[in-house]
C-alpha cells in the first residue's frame, strides 16, 4: 500500500475571509478543523512549520480515556470518578475541576468520534499515576501520535479542508468593539490579513523555548527538551497581545525517560514502562516505582547523579510497544544476548542486574513489589532473551500552563472576562494538568477540547 502524503494547500490559494481561522496542525488543531466543517462552517488551518502535526506526531504511548467500549471489549471495567480522582492526584490537586470534569466526562465519547472516522485505537496500555489500563492506542501497537495525525489528514484531505503550512500568524486582529475577527499572517507571498468570525489558538507549547523556560522556569534551562523546534509558544504571545491571562506558567513538566545522549533528544513512551520494564541504576538496582506519576520518576533518577538511568526491558515487553523498533533504528537500544552480556554493553553490575531481574520476576509473578509498591505494568516478567536497554534521562516534555480558558475553550482576559471571538485548546492553554499532566492525557486533550473548540465555535457563529 502507499504511503499517504498529505499536500498543503499553497499561499496563493489563502482567502481572505473564513469562518473560524485555526492557529495551529497539531493534534487540536486538525480535530477543532474537522469537527467545525462538519458541523458546517468554512475553517482554515495556518500552520508556521514546514511539517504537519506539531507535538503530537512525537506522542508514542496513547489516549487515555475511562468508561470506553474498547476497555469493555478488554474486560476492563473502569469509571470516569477513579480517571477525575487520579489525574487530580497526579497533578496536585491543582487541576481547574470544571475543566478536568469535562474531559473525563467527554474521553469514551472522544474514542467513539475517532472510530467514526476511521482512526481505530483498539488496543490498551497504561501509563504512570493511573490504575487501570485507559491508554487507548492502534491494534498495531504503533506509535499513537503518528498515527493519529495522518487519519485527521486523511479525513481533512477527503473533506478538502483549507491547510496551509510555512504560514505563520503573526497578529490577532480585534474590531472596535474588542472582538477578535481576524489575523494578520506571513506566507511566502508576504503578509496577509484574514478576517473570521471565530480564530482557535492550537499553536502548543513552549517547550523548545529558551527564552520562555528561562523566564518561567531558570532551573529547566539547562535541560534538553523533548518538544519538536517549533513548540515555542508563539501562541502564548498572539494571546498576550490581545490582553488574553496566562496562568500556571512555571508549571514545567520533565519526563523522566528521554534519551538525550545524541543531537537529537527522543522520548521513551512511557507505554514502556506500562508494558513491563524496569529502571536500573548503575549498580544494575531498581530505585523507584517505575509507573509513579512523572514528577516522582524524574526526581529519583536525577537524584542518583549518576548522568541518568537504564531502562530494562525483553523481547516480550518490545512485542508489545512498537516503537521501540524505531528507537533501535536510530540507535538507542542496547542489546544483549543474556542479561550478563546486556550488564556488560551497559557497563552495570551484572550480578546486580540479573538478581534484580530476578526479583522483579517474582514481583510479577506474585503480584507483590515489596521493593516500591508498584502495582500496574506487571502483567509480564522480563524473560524472553534477547535482552535490551536504553539510557535515559528526564528533559522538559510539556508546558501545564498556558492561556485561561473557560470549559468551552473560551479566552479569559487578565480580568477573567470572556475575549470575544478567540478560543484556545491543547497545550496552549492551562489548568487542566495542574503541576504534573498524566501520561496519556495530552493527545487525549488535543481530542476532547479540539472536538470542544469547533463545536463551541460553530455554535457561537450559527447565533450571530
Amino acid at each position: 500500500m502507499a504511503k499517504f502524503v498529505f499536500t498543503p494547500k499553497t499561499a496563493d490559494q489563502l482567502k481572505d475571509s473564513y469562518d473560524a481561522i485555526i492557529v495551529g496542525a497539531g493534534g487540536t488543531g486538525l480535530t477543532a478543523a474537522l469537527q467545525a466543517h462538519e458541523l458546517g462552517l468554512n475553517v482554515v488551518v495556518l500552520e508556521k512549520n514546514e511539517n504537519l502535526g506539531g507535538n503530537t506526531s512525537r506522542a508514542s504511548s496513547g489516549m487515555n480515556a475511562s468508561e470506553s467500549l474498547v476497555q469493555l471489549n478488554h474486560g476492563i471495567i473502569d469509571n470516569n470518578h477513579s480517571f477525575y480522582e487520579e489525574t487530580l492526584k497526579g497533578g496536585g490537586l491543582l487541576n481547574d475541576r470544571p475543566m478536568l470534569k469535562y474531559f473525563v466526562d467527554h474521553s469514551a465519547i472522544a474514542i467513539s468520534w475517532l472510530m467514526e472516522h476511521e482512526i481505530d485505537l483498539t488496543d490498551l496500555t497504561i501509563t504512570g499515576g493511573m490504575s487501570k489500563k485507559r491508554a487507548h492506542r492502534p491494534a498495531s501497537m504503533a506509535p499513537v501520535g503518528g498515527y493519529l495525525v495522518t487519519g485527521l489528514l486523511k479525513q481533512i484531505q477527503k473533506e478538502d479542508i483549507d491547510v496551509f503550512n510555512n504560514s505563520r500568524v503573526t497578529k490577532l486582529i480585534k474590531d472596535d468593539g474588542k472582538k477578535v475577527n481576524g489575523v494578520e499572517v506571513e506566507t511566502k507571498d508576504g503578509r496577509k490579513i484574514i478576517t473570521a468570525k471565530a480564530v482557535l489558538l492550537a499553536s502548543g507549547g513552549f517547550g523548545a523555548s529558551k527564552e520562555l523556560i528561562k523566564k518561567y522556569r531558570p532551573d529547566l534551562v539547562d535541560y534538553k527538551t523533548t518538544n519538536q523546534p517549533g513548540a515555542t509558544g508563539d501562541g502564548l504571545k498572539l494571546a498576550e497581545g490581545v490582553d488574553a491571562q496566562l496562568m500556571q506558567m512555571n508549571f514545567v513538566q520533565v519526563h523522566p525517560t528521554a534519551q538525550t545522549d545524541h543531537d537529537h533528544t527522543y522520548l521513551i513512551g512511557e507505554g514502556v514502562r506500562g508494558e513491563g520494564a524496569i529502571l536500573v541504576n548503575k549498580a544494575g538496582k531498581r530505585f523507584v516505582n517505575e509507573l509513579d506519576t512523572r514528577k516522582v520518576v524524574s526526581n529519583a533518577i536525577t537524584d542518583l547523579h549518576e548522568d541518568g538511568a537504564y531502562l530494562i526491558f525483553d523481547q516480550g515487553i518490545r512485542d508489545h510497544f512498537k516503537a521501540i523498533d524505531f528507537y533501535d533504528h536510530v540507535g538507542l537500544v542496547v542489546h544483549g544476548k543474556d542479561l550478563a552480556d546486556l550488564a556488560k554493553n551497559i557497563g552495570v553490575d551484572a550480578n546486580n542486574l540479573e538478581q534484580t531481574v530476578a526479583e522483579w520476576n517474582s514481583a510479577v509473578k506474585n503480584k507483590d513489589d515489596i521493593a516500591f509498591g508498584r502495582t500496574t505494568g506487571m502483567e509480564r516478567g522480563i524473560d524472553e532473551a534477547p535482552y535490551y536497554a536504553i539510557h535515559v534521562h528526564p528533559a522538559i516534555h510539556y508546558t501545564m500552563g498556558g492561556i485561561h480558558i473557560t470549559p468551552e475553550t473560551e479566552v479569559l482576559d487578565s480580568n477573567g472576562n470572556v475575549i470575544e471571538g478567540l478560543y484556545a485548546a491543547g497545550e496552549v492553554s492551562g489548568g487542566l494538568h495542574g503541576n504534573n499532566r498524566i501520561g496519556g492525557n495530552s493527545i487525549a486533550e488535543t481530542v476532547i477540547f479540539g472536538r470542544q473548540a469547533g463545536m463551541q465555535m460553530a455554535k457561537k457563529i450559527r447565533l450571530c
